[in-house]
């Protein structure tokens, strides 16, 4: 009999929601989700995170233009947009050495950490969301809006709400791929093809979508990825070493 828990239940259950009713989340609820924000593990205790809620609805109109037109970052009624923030560093410290690569990695790390502590704390309460990396696609005109000053940068934003759908389970790579022993294994082929298999089947059913893993890696990566996003870092003082 496996392990179980209420909390591996969640886990194991996650979905993308990104249709959501009109019933608005309390704000007693929210503030317990800032909570489980703060608890969030962070490297050295940097806690280089901030969390933009963003409520004015003007706002959220142009951010979702930056973000491919997604309809649900007007609609959901929460979103937010966790940013890495070392700028409270600098008025600590002035000359922080923050341009090293390494320093952006940490910011990345501990924002990906925080709101996936969020994510799994709100699923638990009975809400959905999706997160929205697509708010890169343009992350200058999100900086501008959001009216970050140096040392800052958006890395991805947060639909929160009640769910209004009931999507089924996304198939994820087989424990077989994702987890090695002592040392890196290499991709099997046949595990591959038997995934491919299990996902097309997936898009057909949900979508009628002809697609499977691997062709979606290669959508994906088979062409530049956000070239604007590395001089914006470096614009905001990051990644320069």
């Amino acid at each position: 009999m496996s392990v179980t828990s209420p909390t591996i239940q969640t886990a194991l259950s996650h979905r993308s929601i990104r249709k959501f009713t009109d019933q608005m989340i309390d704000e007693a609820t929210v503030q317990t989700l800032f909570e489980c924000a703060r608890a969030a593990s962070s490297s050295n205790h940097l806690q280089c995170v901030s969390i933009i809620r963003v409520r004015d609805q003007k706002l959220r109109e142009q951010l979702k233009h930056c973000a491919s037109n997604q309809q649900y970052v007007l609609d959901a009624p929460e979103f937010w947009v966790f940013c890495i923030d070392f700028h409270r560093h600098h008025q600590i410290l002035p000359q922080a050495q923050t341009d090293y690569t390494e320093v952006l990695m940490i910011g990345c790390v501990d924002s990906g950490i925080m709101a996936q502590n969020v994510l799994l704390s709100a699923e638990s309460l009975g809400l959905g969301g999706v997160y929205i990396g697509s708010i890169r696609n343009q992350i200058q005109q999100v900086g501008e809006l959001l009216q970050l000053p140096e040392h800052m940068v958006p890395v991805v934003g947060l639909c929160l709400g009640y769910p209004d759908q009931d999507p089924p389970l996304k198939p994820r790579l087989p424990s077989a791929v994702l987890v090695s022993e002592n040392h890196y294994q290499a991709l099997n082929p046949q595990i591959l093809q038997d995934y491919d298999c299990v996902v097309a089947d997936y898009y057909w059913q949900r979508n009628q979508i002809d697609m499977d893993w691997s062709r979606n890696v290669i959508k994906s990566l088979n062409q530049p990825i956000r070239p604007n996003v590395l001089p914006y870092l470096q614009q905001q003082g990051f990644a320069k070493k």
